[in-house]
């Protein structure tokens, strides 16, 4: 197999509630639209014998958008704290709910292979609200969740990957991988 020399296309989407030191079993986000996180942290620089004589570079994990067709109602409750009546059947947002950490798992294709990604410590905002009116053609509106992924106070790890050929690569999507510490 050859190295990718390009990346396109997001799927499989999933997330796992983390709870106690434990990840759930990952469950579907399916619509994955699109996917755009921001690195977050500082470069900062000392200056000393009129160069830049030590620069330190902060790691504090991403920031962004989770696009999809339509944020399942698993997710909602799962993630953001949103309960069911058992008598009505409602489903309902309580102002005080407390959103869990979760992982969030997807795929990027490539040219060669697909790679497989996992954020291991996210937060999610709750989505907005918006729809239109239809007219002679139907138009879908997504939906967008901000996500905040930082590292996880157990080993400092914000994310990892694979593709395919690396041990973790065929079971990725059944139950969160974390990283055992071996470096090659």
């Amino acid at each position: 197999m050859m190295a990718n020399k390009v990346k396109y296309g997001l799927s499989r989407c999933y997330y796992a509630v983390f709870a106690n030191d434990t990840y759930s079993t990952p469950v579907a986000l399916p619509g994955a639209v699109s996917l755009s996180l921001d690195q977050e942290g500082e470069t900062n620089k000392f200056r000393a014998d009129n160069i830049d004589y030590y620069t330190s570079i902060s790691n504090n994990g991403y920031s962004g958008d989770l696009e999809l067709a339509l944020i399942p109602d698993s997710f909602l409750k799962d993630v953001l704290g949103e309960l069911v009546d058992g008598a009505s059947g409602l489903q309902y947002e309580v102002a005080t709910a407390k959103p869990s950490a979760f992982a969030l798992l997807f795929q990027f294709e490539g040219d060669d292979k697909a790679v497989r990604h996992i954020l291991y410590n996210c937060k999610a905002t709750r989505p907005s609200l918006a729809s239109n009116t239809t007219d002679s053609t139907i138009e879908p509106v997504t939906e967008t969740i901000s996500i905040t992924a930082t590292a996880r106070e157990t080993d400092n790890i914000v994310k990892a990957k694979c593709k395919e050929g690396d041990t973790a690569y065929n079971g990725f999507f059944s139950a969160v991988v974390v990283p055992e510490g071996d470096e090659e």
